[in-house]
């Protein structure tokens, strides 16, 4: 994982250490392999039970630039719980005075495309998808529960993917 880069200072003995330290193994960090992390799933009212179900998170961490990816499937066990989903994020959003975008999808009876909102000082995202199907003239958005945009079934999927600024 990157990191802030050192303060040299004039007549300063850098040592092979503190080269590998500094550089070598920063951009080492660039190539490395993403970190994987467990996601917390909430609804508003009633959190949802993954059940026999599967949710992986991973994540690249640049300085504080975050590549976050989260993929849900739910089973024949799981429960939905009531409510707005939610899904925790890896680190907490910067205090930047903006919404961040990404990716998100529902794949159940039918494809969804939606978008993943992080707001400034958040700990975690949501998914919102169209109100309506496609053909009807209407563009609002609503969050993802467990009936919208459809009811959700065993064997579904939910995937994120997003970039935002960490807090640190």
């Amino acid at each position: 994982m990157t990191f802030a880069p050192r303060t040299w200072v004039v007549g300063e003995v850098v040592s092979a250490a503190l080269m590998n330290q500094e550089i070598r193994d920063q951009f080492n960090s660039m190539f490395a392999a993403w970190t994987p992390y467990t996601p917390t799933w909430t609804g508003s009212t009633t959190n949802p039970v993954l059940g026999n179900g599967n949710m992986v998170g991973r994540y690249m961490k640049f300085g504080r630039t975050v590549l976050c990816e989260i993929n849900l499937t739910t089973g024949s066990t799981t429960t939905y719980g009531s409510g707005n989903y939610s899904w925790t994020l890896p680190f907490q959003a910067a205090n930047a005075g903006v919404n961040v975008i990404g990716n998100a999808q529902l794949l159940g009876t039918n494809r969804w495309l939606g978008q993943i909102v992080i707001s400034a000082n958040a700990t975690t995202c949501s998914a919102f998808f169209p109100t309506y199907p496609s053909g009807v003239a209407d563009t609002r958005a609503s969050f993802l529960t467990q009936v919208l945009p459809e009811t959700h079934a065993a064997g579904d999927q939910v995937r994120l993917t997003f970039m935002y600024e960490a807090a640190s």
